[in-house]
C-alpha cells in the first residue's frame, strides 16, 4: 500500500496516565519553539510531538530500517537510542491506515533480513531459496500433482533451462545478474572530502552482505550498510575497524581504492 499522510491533527491526551508528558520543545524539530502543546518523552529522555516521530520513523522506514531508532541530535550526534514499535505507535499516535503502512514494510523488510523470497510468476505464491549460492529453484505448489518437479530461475524468474545448480545464470536468453552488472558499469566517481580517493566506483556491494550502497559524497569514507548495519570503507572495502589500522576517515588505507567488484557476497548468518 502507499502512505498518505493523514488528515488529522494529532495530540497527546493530558490524562493519559501511560504517558510522560511535558512542555518544552520538540527533539526531533530543528524549528521547533515551546509553544505550549503538550509532547511526549520518548524511552531515551528526549520529546516529541506525534507528527514528528511519525515523520522520522517513516523516513527510517522508507530507508529499509525496521528497527527504529531516536533521530535526535545530542550535542551533534544521533541519539540512536532503539525505540520498539510499540513505543512508534503509541507515541507517533498512528492512524489505522498508518499502522497498516508500518506493519506491512517492517514484516517485508523483516522477513528479506532473514530469508531470500520471490513470488512464483505462474501460481504466485511465495518461494524461499534456502542455497543462495543456487540460482535453480522449486515451486512445490506448482510441482505437486506433476510427472516431475518445476524448477524456475530466481533471477530471471523464467522456467530453468540447461544444467543446475548454477550461481550466475540460466540458459534463458537475458538472463543475468543485473545487480553485477550494475556494479560492472557504474560511473566512477570521487569523494571530495577524502584525499586521494578519486576514481572510486559510485555503487558498492555492502562486503558482509551484498546490499546495493552508494556514498553521498559528504562527510568521511564509511557508510553503513542499511541492511546488516555494519561500517565499512566505501574505497577499500574493508570493515572499518580494519581499515583505520592503516589509514583515518579522511584518507585512505594502505591498500587504495578497491576495483569493481566482481561478485556480490551471501550474507550468512549466524
Amino acid at each position: 500500500m502507499s502512505f498518505q499522510e493523514s488528515d488529522q491533527e494529532k495530540s497527546f491526551d493530558p490524562l493519559d496516565r501511560t504517558l510522560l508528558l511535558a512542555d518544552g520543545k520538540d527533539d526531533l524539530d530543528p524549528y521547533s519553539s515551546d509553544d505550549g502543546v503538550l509532547k511526549a518523552r520518548l524511552s531515551c529522555g528526549h520529546l516529541v510531538s506525534p507528527e514528528s516521530l511519525t515523520a522520522a520513523c517513516r523516513a527510517q522506514l522508507d530507508e529499509g530500517k525496521y528497527k527504529f531508532k531516536c533521530p535526535a541530535l545530542v550535542g551533534g550526534r544521533l541519539c540512536n537510542s532503539p525505540l520498539s514499535y510499540r513505543e512508534v505507535r503509541k507515541l507517533g499516535d498512528l492512524t489505522i491506515q498508518e499502522m497498516q503502512y508500518f506493519e506491512e514494510n517492517i514484516a517485508r523488510l523483516a522477513a528479506a533480513d532473514y530469508s531470500d523470497i520471490q513470488r512464483c510468476p505462474k501460481c504466485k505464491t511465495n518461494i524461499e531459496r534456502k542455497d543462495m549460492t543456487n540460482l535453480c529453484v522449486e515451486c512445490s505448489v506448482c510441482s505437486t500433482g506433476q510427472s516431475k518437479p518445476y524448477h524456475l530461475c530466481w533471477q530471471c524468474l523464467k522456467t530453468w533451462r540447461g544444467p543446475a545448480p548454477r550461481s550466475d545464470h540460466c540458459q534463458n536468453p537475458g538472463c543475468k545478474n543485473f545487480e553485477l552488472e550494475l556494479l560492472r558499469t557504474c560511473i566512477l566517481t570521487n569523494l571530495p572530502q577524502v584525499r586521494g580517493a578519486d576514481a572510486v566506483p559510485s555503487i558498492r556491494a555492502c562486503p558482509t552482505c551484498g546490499q546495493r550502497v552508494e556514498h553521498d559524497k559528504t562527510g568521511c569514507k564509511n557508510v553503513i550498510c542499511p541492511r546488516c548495519q555494519k561500517e565499512f570503507c566505501f574505497v577499500c572495502l574493508k570493515l572499518t575497524p580494519e581499515c583505520l589500522k592503516t589509514s583515518s576517515y579522511f584518507i585512505p588505507c594502505s591498500a587504495g581504492v578497491a576495483p569493481r567488484q566482481t561478485s556480490i557476497p551471501v550474507w550468512r548468518r549466524i
